[in-house]
């Protein structure tokens, strides 16, 4: 193989890597709501109930680094919205709710209603405008359901 050879290899090769690395970071930020709805039950979770209107059900780890800023903004879009609780599952001591949920990355949100049914999931620390998003849609569904 020439060098130019060699050269046009590896430029095709970091540009894929450099193209796949974007996709996933693009996606990992956006919510997926074509997810097989279940309903959560907070006793199994350890928790004593939802919240009202939603539940942000964090999933996190010890050793995760962007844990911690995810729960920051979790907690605070929960506490600006009433009926809106905010639960922070440790999945480091408890594998069977990992597996569950299908927990691959920390920090994973899901957004619950207020019978917790999963309504939209977020893979990696959720942006806290999108979570108002979210938040705003599922409030005005509940409303119309009433």
């Amino acid at each position: 193989m020439t060098l130019v050879g060699a050269l046009i290899v590896l430029a095709v090769l970091l540009t894929a890597t450099i193209g796949l690395g974007a996709y996933l970071q693009w996606r990992q930020n956006r919510p997926q709501r074509d997810i097989p709805h279940e309903v959560v039950q907070p006793e199994r979770l350890g928790a004593d109930g939802l919240g009202a209107t939603a539940t942000l059900l964090q999933f996190s780890t010890e050793m995760c680094a962007r844990c911690p800023g995810a729960h920051r903004t979790l907690a605070s879009v929960a506490d600006a919205h009433d009926g809106v609780r905010h639960l922070d599952i440790d999945v480091t001591h408890r594998p069977d709710i990992a597996k569950h949920f299908h927990v691959l990355q920390t920090p994973t949100t899901l957004i619950l209603d207020r019978d917790g049914v999963v309504q939209t999931r977020f893979g990696g620390a959720p942006n806290r405008d999108v979570l108002e998003l979210e938040l705003t849609r599922l409030t005005e569904e509940a409303a119309d359901v009433r």
